[in-house]
């Protein structure tokens, strides 16, 4: 199989990456490096071999379209994104310019290349915003409360006016907050990263709000085998991939720092504009259609996470 992968230098995409490797696919990779890193395509580099290419390009870049028309791909997996919340409320044009017009770009690539399937992370923390029922399933009102939600929401919508219309195949999944090696510690997003950075580095990490916030954390790697088997399965779907299960934010520091033999509490701060209280994806249909259910306890893929940061220092 020849895939293509936007946003496939950053930390899911990159892990992505190694999967299809690993499974024999030819794989083209599309990234700006504006958050992504060569350095995580390093196994999938050292490969030496031509079933590997990197393209360094904006999707928000309407060049984006002609070069996959140019690889003509089978598959294309769609990660590239403006993925911080914070970036939107403050910026809302700039994340509308990535994730919505990016997104067009990418499907009329698609449309024009001939593409079999195109497999694309939504956001399920923030596509139902407030939700009525937690964990949430994909049949909850789309609510979202931030630009970066709202954004996600438009991208679903064009899949199915594709679908439809032009007859492009499509799985999106609604992503809870994924963990795992390589990403960034150093950045705005992703709380167990930047945890694992302060927590090594013996500095009190932050917490926003008074930590009873919850979210549903699922590791990496389950993530990577949902996106694989939405390649063959779950056409014209929306599924959540989560594991169902709350946990509050000091609930995670308190995790991590007994991990890491801790033994200081976190700094406090007011809590972040445009992010939802309570956060659990029900991830029952993507059981039914992809055969997936998350394996990665939270406290082993916390300590994975660890390890790997722990190596990189």
């Amino acid at each position: 199989m020849r895939a293509l992968v936007t946003g496939g230098a950053g930390f899911i995409g990159s892990a992505l990456v190694d999967r299809l490797m690993a499974e024999g696919c030819h794989v083209d990779v599309v990234d700006d490096l504006s958050t992504g890193n060569l350095a995580n395509l390093a196994v999938a580099r050292a490969q030496g071999d031509r079933r590997f290419s990197f393209q360094r390009l904006d999707v928000s870049n309407s060049e984006i379209s002609d070069y996959i028309a140019r690889k003509r791909p089978e598959i294309v997996f769609h990660l590239a994104a403006q993925a911080d919340v914070r970036v939107s409320v403050a910026r809302p044009a700039f994340d509308a310019m990535v994730n919505i017009i990016g997104t067009l770009y990418v499907l009329e690539g698609c449309v024009a290349a001939g593409v079999r399937k195109v497999c694309i992370a939504a956001s399920g923390g923030t596509l139902y915003g407030t939700p009525d029922d937690v964990p949430t399933r994909e049949g909850a009102p789309w609510r979202p409360e931030s630009p970066y939600g709202v954004a996600k929401k438009a991208a679903v919508d064009y899949l199915h006016y594709y679908r439809q219309i032009k007859g492009l195949e499509y799985s999106a999944l609604a992503l809870a907050n994924v963990y795992g090696p390589r990403q960034n510690p150093h950045g705005e997003a992703g709380v167990v990263a930047i945890f694992a950075g302060k927590l090594l580095s013996r500095s009190r990490p932050t917490v926003f709000g008074d930590g009873g916030q919850t979210r549903d954390f699922v590791y990496v790697d389950d993530v990577v085998d949902a996106f694989w088997r939405a390649s063959e399965k779950g056409g014209g779907l929306l599924m959540n991939i989560g594991t169902g299960v709350e946990t509050s934010v000091q609930q995670l520091f308190d995790t991590m720092a007994k991990l890491t033999g801790f033994r200081d509490p976190a700094r406090y701060a007011p809590p972040r504009p445009g992010e939802v209280q309570r956060s659990a994806l029900d991830p029952g249909r993507a059981a039914i259609h992809l055969g997936w259910q998350p394996w990665t306890s939270l406290e082993d893929g916390l300590a994975r996470t660890l390890e790997h940061f722990k190596a990189k220092r």
